[in-house]
């Protein structure tokens, strides 16, 4: 194999890395808790878009539980979404780790 070769295939990949990275900033991730009580929904720039709070957790005695099934309704969305960030670079990558991928 030649150095040009590798230079162009390297070249396409790092384009399909920026396409693949442009179309999960695009997807939506969605996690829930409290039994489907809190709803977050979240971008793949890791934006949250929603939170939907059911109307049983909208009074003072269930401050703590709101406030746990929102931090855990957000962390498993998060992870949803660096998981599938992380599998899909995966298929384009091979497994070779890329410096400013992921």
């Amino acid at each position: 194999m030649n150095i040009q070769h590798l230079l162009k295939q390297a070249q396409q990949m790092q384009n399909q890395i920026a396409k693949t990275e442009k179309e999960l900033e695009t997807r939506e991730y969605t996690a829930t808790a409290g039994g489907e009580a809190v709803k977050i929904t979240l971008t793949g720039k890791f934006e949250v878009q929603s939170i939907t709070i059911s109307e049983e957790l909208m009074n003072p005695e269930s401050k703590e539980l709101l406030e746990d099934s929102i931090l855990l309704s957000i962390n498993a969305a998060l992870a949803a979404a660096l998981k599938d960030k992380q599998e899909t670079m995966n298929k384009i990558t091979q497994g070779v780790k890329m410096p400013g991928v992921f």
